[in-house]
């Protein structure tokens, strides 16, 4: 896989230093442990105004601190800690986003649901990949990819499909800011429940995972 935990502790290169690292850390586990890729992305800062400013420079940025940097280099999954140091060395400070609807599509759900459905699929046994939550009270559920294109159905499968639910997919093209990284200037990101070896790269069918959450997004939701 390129490299070890304890690798990772003992590596102490001048780039390392200048780059976070937790993040390089971060960055280097998702790529090399989890098989997943990892895209530099914007920071956003709070000014004393209240404004949200971005790295990226665009006053208009729609989206502060949480899109891909234009200049950033993808790192594909499998990079070794060293090639991963490099890379963030180029663009320091970079937060740690991964794209979605390679390895993984996102469930996102209101974190309260999201901590209802987790103790509630854990209690029946069912399959789990990682679970991410945001400083902004979601929850982001990993699944199979194709979940997102998918979830109509699986909805109208499971007799949810008229109901007024906060349940939003997230798939091919979109990203989401990985742990530690902070999201957007609101604070960082954190794991619910984090990457395991056995389900990082195979995450469970949003089919088996779908009706809890639609039904505990109905409970607490409203």
């Amino acid at each position: 896989m390129g490299f070890t935990i304890g690798g990772i502790r003992e590596i102490r290169s001048g780039a390392r230093r200048r780059a976070r690292s937790s993040e390089i850390t971060a960055v280097a586990e998702y790529t090399g442990l989890w098989g997943w890729d990892v895209v530099p992305g914007a920071r956003a800062a709070r000014s004393g105004s209240g404004r949200t400013d971005c790295s990226c420079g665009a006053a208009d940025c729609p989206s502060p601190g949480a899109h891909p940097l234009d200049f950033g280099k993808e790192l594909a999954a499998g990079a070794t800690l060293e090639e991963a140091t490099a890379a963030w060395a180029q663009t320091p400070g970079a937060a740690v986003l991964l794209p979605v609807g390679r390895s993984f599509d996102i469930l996102d759900v209101p974190e309260a649901a999201g901590r209802g459905a987790l103790a509630r699929l854990q209690r029946m046994g069912l399959p789990l990949g990682p679970v991410a939550a945001t400083p902004t009270g979601r929850a982001l559920f990993f699944v199979a990819p194709g979940a997102a294109a998918d979830l109509p159905g699986l909805l109208y499968r499971t007799g949810w499909d008229d109901a007024d639910l906060d349940l939003r997919p997230l798939g091919e093209g979109d990203h989401i800011t990985a742990p530690p990284s902070d999201l957007g200037g609101h604070g960082p990101m954190r794991w619910l429940r984090p990457p395991a070896l056995e389900t990082a790269d195979r995450p469970p069918q949003a089919r088996l995972v779908v009706g809890t959450l639609a039904y505990l997004c109905a409970r607490v939701c409203v």
